[in-house]
């Protein structure tokens, strides 16, 4: 039987290329050899695409570039020479570029130009799921409840940062999130408690984004994520909870002291077990998400209220990153777990190409140009 040649897109422009490396590091070793032929594509920080895996041979200038032509009826990666890439034609492509560039719909789009299937959301639900302003603004849309936030502009704290704070201190009590509005992995995220952190804050975020969160904090809120699989029929794995070894679960938490814990199934009452699951499907068919998607909550421990933090349409994705692990603990290993990526993300392409492209129309009598 002939393999289905998978090509996983890694690095890119992004606060989050270390993340997406170790994210494809952990495909590569698992997928199924026997399966699938894997053709490791690394987006170095200048943009540029190279055929190569290991993190020496990453570091050092290499000529092999190549790119995709946004041609259908290419559907092939191209040397820089415009040689067509001796690895020939890729079958389906596992983006797991983490962050902006990548994450976004940018990456999404160039593959929808070329005409080529992909695992996890199309480029509206990529952009709608990186951008918290808008995501927010659909949540909200759809009664999902969120906590009351602000958004500014880069631009504005410039001009009068001054203004700004108070405006902020005005409408909400610390502690206060400041958050870049495009960007994962809690990457220029910080907690203030005070106008001197909450200065700092809005200083750092800005370092990463033209657009600016601002959110009320919680005071001792549980954090509980729940892992979404399907395109229009949907399963929700069981929830888990992040028991931080810092005040909130920042980067450092995250990626490099590994003191966090990750509580498989939360420790919650079923009745709200049930509720955050029916909100993170709500929340997956709201921004038209596909394949997968991480949804992250907040309980209130006083009063048990639930409030939706945010979708994260291309997740970690190593063996031991939460949605993996999520699944694991409902019955899906990791293995599988890629399996079931990949054909979702054929089903999805097959059904796109029942879509009419072309109109009978007699608008233009002379199409010589």
């Amino acid at each position: 039987m002939k393999k289905i040649r998978v090509g996983i897109i890694f690095g890119g422009k992004s606060g989050e290329h270390e993340v997406s490396i170790i994210s494809a590091q952990s495909v590569l070793k698992a997928i199924n050899k026997t399966k699938y032929e894997v053709v490791p594509i690394f987006i170095n920080k200048k943009g540029q695409w190279q055929i190569d895996f290991g993190r020496k041979k990453l570091e050092r200038k290499s000529s092999n570039y190549i790119y995709l032509l946004p041609d259908p009826t290419k559907k092939e990666l191209v040397s820089k020479d415009k040689i067509k890439f001796n690895q020939g034609k890729i079958d389906v492509f596992f983006p797991l570029v983490h962050g902006t560039y990548g994450e976004d719909g940018s990456i999404q789009g160039l593959l929808e130009l070329a005409g080529l299937p992909y695992v996890g959301a199309g480029i509206a639900a990529s952009a709608t799921g990186m951008d918290k302003d808008l995501m927010k603004k659909i949540f909200r849309s759809e009664g999902l409840p969120i906590t009351k936030h602000l958004v500014l502009l880069r631009k504005d704290l410039r001009l009068n940062q001054q203004r700004f704070t108070k405006m902020i201190e005005a409408e909400l009590t610390y502690p206060i999130f400041v958050k870049p509005a495009n960007l994962g992995s809690s990457v220029g995220i910080t907690k203030a408690h005070t106008r001197a952190e909450l200065v700092q804050g809005l200083k750092v975020a800005s370092e990463y984004d033209r657009k600016l969160i601002v959110e009320q904090g919680i005071d001792k809120a549980r954090e509980i994520e729940v892992a979404v699989l399907g395109n229009d029929e949907l399963e929700t794995s069981v929830g888990g909870e992040i028991v931080p070894s810092k005040e909130f679960y920042d980067y450092e938490d995250k990626y490099i002291l590994g003191k966090a814990k990750l509580i498989i199934p939360a420790p919650i009452r079923k009745n709200i077990s049930d509720k955050i699951r029916k909100m993170a499907k709500t929340a997956f068919k709201s921004i038209d998400c596909s394949g997968m998607a991480r949804v992250d909550f907040l309980i209130y421990p006083k009063t048990n209220e639930v409030y939706i933090v945010e979708i994260n349409t291309n997740p970690g994705f190593t063996a031991i990153s939460i949605y993996p692990k999520l699944w694991e603990a409902s019955g899906v290993s990791y293995l599988k777990l890629i399996d079931r990526l990949i054909i979702l993300a054929m089903e999805r392409y097959n059904d796109k190409l029942q879509t009419k492209t072309e109109f009978p129309s007699k608008l233009l009598k002379n199409e010589s140009f």
